[in-house]
């Protein structure tokens, strides 16, 4: 059964890798879509595409969740003209370097805590308010293993998926009593812009981390974004830890001749 045709989701990070990934599979669903990103030409391709393959509408912002202002600004144009997503995917999030604390540059910990943690409360608080008014909602909040185990040198960033995992627990406390789902998904190993992101456009050191195995793809980020949303109404999948079959967490991986 599809319970996503003809729901409206706004989809943040929606330029590239899951972002991207998740708005083509719900659209492939019927679902219509406000996409959220950074990249304006980006964001017009992809709203083009999407139109052209899927027939539903897409609209398009373009914004920085790091932005406070303008996050508050959408929420309240929103509100204005009635319209509330039914679906929240809060996917912005990076991550900067693999420098031990005591070696780490304090504006990396800025660009990760204001993205992957700010970011993601100025977005909810933004919309979820709009939700609880209707009493119908469902906040997808994309999480990380990072965020379950440290590992070295990702210490800020694990901190910063930590903080989605008990912000993640949180938001299905506050909203106990309410017909609003929440759910994080938390994946391992995927091939993205992730790692050309971390390493600063190093190309190199970006494909040697998912060199000797196969890694997960953002597309089946995707499918698991898209089963959790089409869950009955009564059914909150609050958690859904992903890995690609050769990682069993950040540490063991089957590399092929690695």
């Amino acid at each position: 059964m599809n319970r996503i045709r003809g729901k409206l989701a706004l989809v943040t990070g929606a330029t590239a890798g899951i972002g991207e990934a998740c708005a083509r599979a719900l659209a492939s669903h019927g679902a219509n879509l406000f996409l959220v990103a950074r990249r304006e030409e980006r964001l017009a391709r992809l709203k083009s595409e999407i139109e052209a393959e899927h027939g539903v509408a897409v609209r398009t912002r373009v914004l920085d969740v790091r932005d406070r202002d303008g996050v508050f600004a959408l929420g309240r144009d929103l509100e204005a003209e009635g319209t509330v997503p039914d679906i929240l995917i809060n996917n912005a999030g990076m991550a900067r370097g693999l420098d031990k604390i005591q070696e780490g540059r304090p504006e990396d910990w800025d660009e990760m805590i204001d993205t992957n943690v700010k970011g993601l409360l100025n977005v909810t608080r933004a919309i979820l308010p709009l939700m609880v008014r209707r009493n119908r909602g469902h906040v997808v909040n994309l999480g990380s293993i990072a965020g379950h185990m440290v590992y070295p040198g990702g210490g800020v960033y694990n901190a910063t998926k930590f903080a989605v995992r008990a912000l993640n627990q949180a938001m299905n406390v506050d909203l106990a009593g309410t017909a609003i789902r929440v759910s994080s998904i938390d994946p391992g190993a995927v091939e993205t812009e992730f790692s050309l992101v971390r390493f600063r456009g190093d190309e190199a050191r970006a494909a040697a981390v998912y060199r000797g195995f196969q890694p997960l793809t953002p597309e089946d980020i995707a499918d698991a974004v898209c089963y959790v949303v089409n869950a009955p109404e009564h059914v909150n999948i609050q958690q859904l830890v992903i890995m690609p079959t050769a990682q069993r967490n950040p540490y063991v991986h089957a590399k092929d001749g690695v």
